[in-house]
């Protein structure tokens, strides 16, 4: 023990003295701001300052002080390089910018990298020393610039394994190649290493692919006909920024000056009129795969972090075990999406998967965690795939943390919709999404849609108004109750009429299928709810006509019979003697379906961008959205059949 003692003191006193050569100062917390916009204002990162600030980990409070390193931790580490007599140095202010540097000194932002080129990597950062280029310096940067190397794009090949093929990072090869950030096309000559020379016509060698495809290049500034404004959100930044109008930076900065003075919520940007476009077209409906063959054989590592909380039931002095597990409904949703994913790990291993496991108690509530002590003290910044926590504040946390290392993070329950980390994975579809997949499946029949909607449900009146302009809405009585007059002559022949009914109350609810029921011989009707109603399971509500009118509904999971539903079920059985939950086939469905993706010899995110998957009873259809990170639309649309069966709408 005292051995122990020993060391824990050495790591101590060593950590200290490090952190004591870092040079702070302070900043006053104000209401509303969060770590990430206190870390983006001082242009260092939201680790070094929960590392000189640990109580910071569990929440910011008003008024607080927090110190605040002038250069990230990694560059105080690290010994500067002296510049001699000859050389031109600027040392970086807070708030200043790459491009304002460049025009106080007339340089260009590729001669200013050529002699820093910490800036490829880490990018502008305060208190950073910089070479400014001049005639001399320029000239040694220019003998010194490698021969540029390329590689044309193969069949079959991804980003991931062209960079791992040349050594470099897939950060590397996007940056030196922008126009593939969302796209790789056979045939496209990537810059892999030096410096492209520019030609007007680029050469294909004939062996390469008899038949070339053409590469798109990524629209540039000059290309765009028309501007149009927008308006920054909370938490946005500028990387993000120029990511979702596929602009440089550099290019969103002259548009908009002001942004060189930071990116603030409320401001009205310029930007390119024609990119909203592009990305919607790009968001193609994907094509359902099955992820059956294993194609790496390479070491994989997946984590999972679930809030088993296992200190806090250890110290409960009141409640047993099995008390606690009577009453505490998050407890036993944990259990059984562990219990289901340690299916998920078994049928791997039947496979052959090649994947190293971890899984650690996450120790969360709504406020707080053990993920940053768990990143740390565990190097899950090496590894490739990390499944939770539960709680969206702490998955975002978790993505911070191991945004730069290209980690993917999966929400594997929440509906929240958070900060929206490029790495971050929402694998539960937005309740907005289900939704919009009900109304899109009820266009795609060319139905009539009309709205019988309570006065209480001001919401959802709200989400239909404002993102479903072609609904109609039946006019309620004086009484806010149905007028089964006004609903039939909205009917429309020969269309399927489908009745979109929100209410909890049972009045309404029977007078709207009374008035669908009267109408059923002289037209095509069907009731449709958007959300779980649970006045519609009482017995005042009679089943039978529910299923006369085929009652559809959009659901994140549904009940499947298949065989392989059934061995899943069977396993589930006979190793926990009960029927298995909904989230334990989701800890199922979400690992098993992790794991396929991470034997597929290439990066999680990009199996994604290629692949839709549909497991036990969740499907796992991805997309890229505007403000950061994938979320899920994988969405079905199920119906009560005659026969009281459900069945999925095709």
């Amino acid at each position: 023990m005292k051995y122990f003692f020993t060391i824990c003191m050495t790591a101590l006193f060593f950590t200290y003295s490090a952190f004591a050569q870092v040079r702070t100062i302070t900043h006053k917390v104000e209401k509303g701001e969060t770590i990430i916009q206190i870390a983006q204002k001082y242009n260092v990162t939201p680790y070094d300052i929960y590392q000189l600030n640990p109580d910071a980990q569990t929440g910011l409070k008003p008024k607080s002080v927090l110190l605040i390193p002038i250069v990230s931790i990694k560059q105080a580490l690290t010994v500067p390089t002296k510049a001699n007599g000859d050389v031109i140095t600027h040392q970086v202010l807070p708030k200043e910018t790459l491009y304002g540097i460049q025009k106080k000194y007339g340089v260009t932002e590729e001669a200013l990298k050529k002699v820093n080129p910490f800036l490829e990597k880490d990018g502008l950062q305060i208190g950073q020393t910089l070479t400014i280029p001049t005639n001399k310096t320029q000239k040694v940067a220019a003998e010194s610039t490698e021969k540029a190397v390329y590689h044309y794009v193969l069949p079959k090949e991804t980003k991931y394994s062209i960079a791992k093929q040349y050594g470099i990072s897939l950060q590397e090869l996007e940056r030196k190649n922008p126009e593939v950030v969302t796209s790789l096309p056979e045939g496209f000559k990537l810059l892999i290493k030096g410096n492209a020379v520019k030609t007007d016509v680029i050469p294909v060698k004939a062996e390469i692919k008899k038949e070339i495809i053409t590469a798109t290049p990524a629209v540039k500034i000059a290309d765009a006909k028309s501007y149009k404004e927008y308006t920054v959100k909370p938490k946005e930044t500028l990387y993000g920024l120029s990511k979702m109008f596929i602009i440089t930076q550099e290019e969103l900065l002259k548009l908009n000056p002001a942004l060189s003075e930071g990116v603030r919520e409320g401001m009205v940007l310029k930007v390119p009129g024609t990119s909203a476009e592009i990305i919607t077209a790009q968001e193609t409906k994907k094509e359902y795969t099955e992820l059956s063959k294993v194609k790496s054989k390479e070491r994989k590592k997946l984590v999972l972090l679930l809030p088993f909380n296992i200190a806090k039931i250890e110290s409960d002095s009141i409640n047993s075990t099995s008390k606690r597990l009577k009453k505490d409904k998050f407890l036993n949703m944990t259990l059984d999406f562990y219990a289901g994913a340690l299916i998920a790990i078994d049928s791997a291993k039947t496979l052959g998967l090649n994947i190293d496991i971890s899984i650690f108690d996450s120790q969360e509530t709504k406020n707080s965690s053990a993920i940053t002590s768990l990143v740390s003290n565990n190097d899950l910044q090496n590894t490739n795939v990390v499944i939770g926590p539960f709680y969206q504040s702490n998955v975002d946390k978790t993505a911070e943390l191991l945004l730069s290392n290209d980690v993917a993070v999966i929400s594997p329950l929440s509906k929240d919709q958070g900060v929206s980390f490029a790495n971050v994975f929402q694998s539960v579809p937005s309740p907005d999404a289900v939704k919009n997949a009900m109304f899109k499946f009820m266009r795609s029949k060319g139905g009539n849609m009309i709205a019988v909607v309570d006065k209480k449900k001001g919401s959802i009146i709200k989400y239909i108004k404002e993102n479903q302009k072609d609904v109609q809405f039946s006019v309620l009585n004086g009484n806010g109750g149905v007028s089964g007059e006004n609903l039939k002559s909205l009917f429309v022949k020969d269309k399927i009429n489908y009745v979109v009914m929100e209410t909890a109350n049972t009045g309404m609810i029977k007078a709207t299928v009374a008035a669908m029921l009267g109408s059923i011989s002289t037209y095509k009707v069907q009731l449709v709810i958007l959300e779980p109603n649970e006045t519609l399971d009482t017995d005042e509500v009679s089943i039978a006509n529910l299923a006369k009118l085929n009652l559809m509904y959009p659901s994140v999971n549904r009940e499947n019979e298949s065989p392989e539903a059934l061995i899943f079920e069977k396993e589930f059985k006979k190793k926990n003697r009960i029927d298995p939950t909904v989230f334990a086939t989701r800890g199922f469905d979400l690992t098993f379906d992790t794991m396929m993706r991470m034997s597929q010899g290439e990066k999680y995110q990009d199996t994604v961008e290629n692949s839709a998957t549909e497991q036990v009873d969740n499907k796992f259809e991805f997309y890229k959205q505007e403000s950061g990170g994938y979320a899920n639309k994988g969405i079905y649309i199920l119906y009560y059949d005659t026969d009281l069966t459900i069945k999925e709408a095709k």
